[in-house]
């Protein structure tokens, strides 16, 4: 169930998510205190209002769920606003970069669709990726060629024992010192 618009300009968060997972009542409360100033977050990001409503539920459904699994014995969460609000800005954060990257593919599409191959161009982008890949470390020039292999993150991280995220997270940062050393970024 979606969540509704208040007079105010804040949202009316539903009791349960649009999977059907129950929010507890103080998780509620605090969605809603904190609706208007998430959805005007998401708003600046340029992420359509309806689907950060979508995400705050979704985010406080999940809230719910840790604070009986994993606060049922020790104290509970001192300030359950910003708990909540940080589990929406990743939600909306994994939400944004999708859209960027179909976004990204698409326009890359289209570039390559109007642009003649050119074999220079190719050459020199061949180039810059050996460069890239020699700044690597042997493990992340490993992973770079098993994801262009159609391996998923969960098979590269079966292949070094560790979890798909962990793989993908190790793969990023190594990329991200990569930029820094070719000072891409």
């Amino acid at each position: 169930m979606p969540a509704q618009a208040r007079e105010n300009g804040g949202t009316r968060v539903s009791p349960v998510d649009q999977r059907g997972r129950p929010i507890s009542p103080p998780v509620l409360v605090a969605a809603e205190e904190l609706s208007r100033r998430a959805i005007h977050h998401a708003e600046k990001l340029l992420v359509d209002p309806a689907v950060a409503a979508n995400l705050l539920e979704e985010a406080a459904a999940t809230v719910s769920r840790a604070l009986r699994a994993k606060y049922a014995h020790e104290r509970p969460v001192q300030d359950l606003e910003s708990y909540l609000f940080r589990a929406f800005l990743r939600r909306l954060n994994r939400t944004k970069k999708k859209q960027s990257l179909s976004a990204d593919a698409v326009d890359l599409d289209a570039f390559l669709s109007r642009v003649s191959w050119d074999p220079r161009r190719a050459l020199e982008m061949k180039i810059f990726v050996d460069e890239l890949l020699l700044q690597c470390d042997p493990t992340a020039r490993d992973m770079l060629c098993r994801r262009l292999g159609g391996s998923s993150w969960k098979e590269v991280g079966r292949v070094y024992r560790i979890s798909s995220h962990a793989a993908e997270s190790k793969f990023s940062q190594a990329l991200q010192k990569v930029r820094k050393k070719l000072r891409l970024k």
